[in-house]
């Protein structure tokens, strides 16, 4: 008997390619597209009615089974309310990690057990196997190099790991992929990736939470490390670490956004040096792999989905914490992210708060 697979499909080339992959190599595959928001006009978001025509259009071509499931009211709770709440705590959060979280590999994997199906698959670019050298099922990355996703896959429950099929990890890029489309006749095959957040078409988050969030944005003062002075600012969710342009100061050399203060409304900004930091604290820390974590580990870690993969040593502390030196200093630490570690190409997989050495509280969300 064929084991049963529920395929998460967007209507882009990935997940269609992944339906065609799963076919051949012997799975009967049901598709599924998530209805996450309010399908606005033209949008093409999350299970938008274009998104889920041009998902169960694949799915005829290539005769399997389509869903749509909507769970509208369970995103706007997991990811939509964390994503303003995040903003409003001065801090820069990452839908598409809370997404995978709660959505993804919850309530889908859920519906893919009601379904009676033996597994569950996404068109991400990341692996799952069984690693005979730490006995148990990882995540891994993918050949898809800078396009690898496990970054943003790295809170996969443990305990479902071996439950997921990531059938395009073995792929190096996409034009690989968008040619099995082209083979099989799919009018996907040319579509554009989506750049932008899926519930804000325009991507002008800005607009987005002064639409959507309670909290009013107040003006206050744009300071330098020494307190001094140098200007207002428009409300916190105007600005990000790093950040240069738009801030509406003058100064004999550029400044730069180095950090938000909540509690007193403060924008702080220094020169170019002051945005970079070798060092963090990861805090609430669950790691998922059979290693001895009571001494230093060296690892590869990224704080953000773009962000260069870099050495690092790791120094389990009391508490659930860790201490994270980079050999290289990295740029703008900023609150809202996660560090994610790597041994060789296994992810360990720590969910975390982080704190870069001043202080800046870092969440289980990505910035990009």
């Amino acid at each position: 008997m064929k084991k049963r697979v529920l395929l998460g499909m967007s209507g882009g080339v990935d997940s269609s390619v992944a339906a065609i992959l799963l076919i051949e190599q012997g799975y009967e595959v049901i598709g599924a597209t998530m209805k996450l928001w309010k399908d606005e006009k033209n949008s093409e978001g999350c299970g938008s009615s274009i998104v889920a025509d041009d998902a169960k259009r694949v799915c005829n071509i290539l005769g399997i089974e389509h869903y749509v499931l909507d769970f509208r009211k369970e995103f706007k709770t997991c990811v939509i309310k964390n994503f303003i709440d995040t903003y409003n705590q001065a801090m820069t959060p990452n839908p598409c990690i809370q997404c995978n979280k709660y959505m993804k590999f919850n309530y889908f994997y859920k519906k893919a057990l009601e379904l009676k199906c033996d597994y569950i698959a996404t068109g991400h670019y990341a692996k799952t196997e069984y690693s005979k050298k730490y006995n148990q099922y990882v995540l891994k990355k993918s050949n898809a190099g800078k396009k690898d996703q496990s970054y943003v896959l790295y809170n996969i429950p443990n305990n479902i790991i071996e439950k997921v099929i990531f059938p395009l990890g073995e792929f190096t890029n996409k034009e690989e992929i968008r040619k099995i489309a082209i083979k099989h006749n799919l009018d996907v095959a040319k579509k554009p990736d989506s750049q932008e957040i899926c519930f804000i078409p325009d991507n002008n988050y800005i607009n987005f939470l002064n639409k959507n969030s309670e909290n009013k944005q107040n003006p206050g003062n744009i300071i330098n490390k020494n307190g001094k002075v140098l200007g207002k600012h428009t409300g916190l969710i105007n600005y990000t670490i790093g950040q240069r342009k738009g801030l509406g100061i003058s100064n004999s050399t550029p400044l730069y956004v180095i950090e938000l203060n909540k509690n007193k409304n403060e924008v702080i900004v220094g020169e170019e040096k002051d945005i970079y930091s070798n060092e963090l604290i990861a805090t609430n820390i669950n790691y998922t792999l059979n290693i001895d974590l009571q001494k230093e580990v060296e690892v590869q870690a990224k704080i953000r989905y773009n962000a260069n993969m870099d050495n690092a040593i790791l120094y389990p502390l009391e508490e659930n914490k860790a201490k994270v030196i980079f050999e290289k200093p990295q740029r703008a630490i900023t609150k809202g992210q996660s560090v994610v570690f790597y041994l060789e190409d296994i992810l360990l997989r720590w969910r975390n708060n982080n704190l870069n050495k001043r202080g800046c509280v870092l969440c289980f969300n990505q910035e990009e």
